[in-house]
Order: structure tokens, then C-alpha cells, then sequence
């Protein structure tokens, strides 16, 4: 059973050593909400590509059917609203969309608080 552990050892390191996605944006929609959808044509197809959306990739959870793996600090009654995520739990949240312009900026300084993110640029959505 020796020669096992050397393999055991080295498979350990390798799986300590994959990336683990800590924090998620969580957004929390209800179907016909204008904001959602305003959301989805103005930042929906950038996200994935930004800083932002590789450090906390997006998940989208239905306003009345919250998911059991998600605890939220309070009840969410808006939205869209924007949970940042870690570990299954709130840390943060954004209610409403406030615009493309304003997005931006809130998130960024959301996730640099409550988060490892760190914005290397000085122009978020996009960078």
C-alpha cells in the first residue's frame, strides 16, 4: 500500500492547486421585470468577458424560487437585485439596476470590499 501514498500526495496537491471560484454574482429575477431586461441588453453579454464577471461569474436565481444552497442576509423583495456571493452566502447586494454607467463602478467597489477582487483598471465593463 505504499506506493499509494506518493499518488495520494501528489493528487492532493493537484486538486489544491485548481482555481476555486469564492464569489459569485447571484441575480435574482422575476419574469416581465423591464429592469432585468434593460440589464440583459446593456451588461448581460459583456459580463462573462469583464474582470468583474471572471472573478464572480454570474448565476441567476427566479425571485420566488430561491435555491436552498443560497442564504441571504434579508428577504430580496426588488428586482433585479445583485447578491455577491461566497460559499453559498450573502456578503453584499446591489438592489435594482441603477443603469450601465452606474453598475459599473457599484459592483467593482462591492466586490473589492466584500471580495479578493481587485480592479486593475480604472474603467470597469469591459476591462
Amino acid at each position: 500500500m505504499r506506493p499509494f501514498r506518493p499518488l495520494a500526495a501528489a493528487a492532493a496537491a493537484a486538486f489544491a492547486a485548481l482555481p476555486a471560484w469564492a464569489a459569485e454574482l447571484v441575480m435574482v429575477e422575476q419574469p416581465g421585470c423591464e429592469w432585468c431586461a434593460r440589464w440583459n441588453a446593456e451588461i448581460a453579454p459583456i459580463y462573462p468577458k469583464t474582470a468583474e464577471g471572471k472573478h464572480a461569474p454570474l448565476r441567476r436565481v427566479d425571485l420566488r424560487a430561491l435555491p436552498d444552497d443560497l442564504q441571504v442576509a434579508r428577504r430580496v423583495m426588488f428586482t433585479p437585485t445583485f447578491l455577491v456571493v461566497e460559499d453559498g452566502e450573502e456578503r453584499a447586494r446591489l438592489e435594482g439596476y441603477p443603469g450601465e454607467d452606474f453598475f459599473w463602478p457599484l459592483l467593482a467597489d462591492l466586490l473589492s470590499a466584500h471580495t479578493g477582487f481587485v480592479d486593475n483598471t480604472n474603467a470597469t465593463g469591459g476591462s
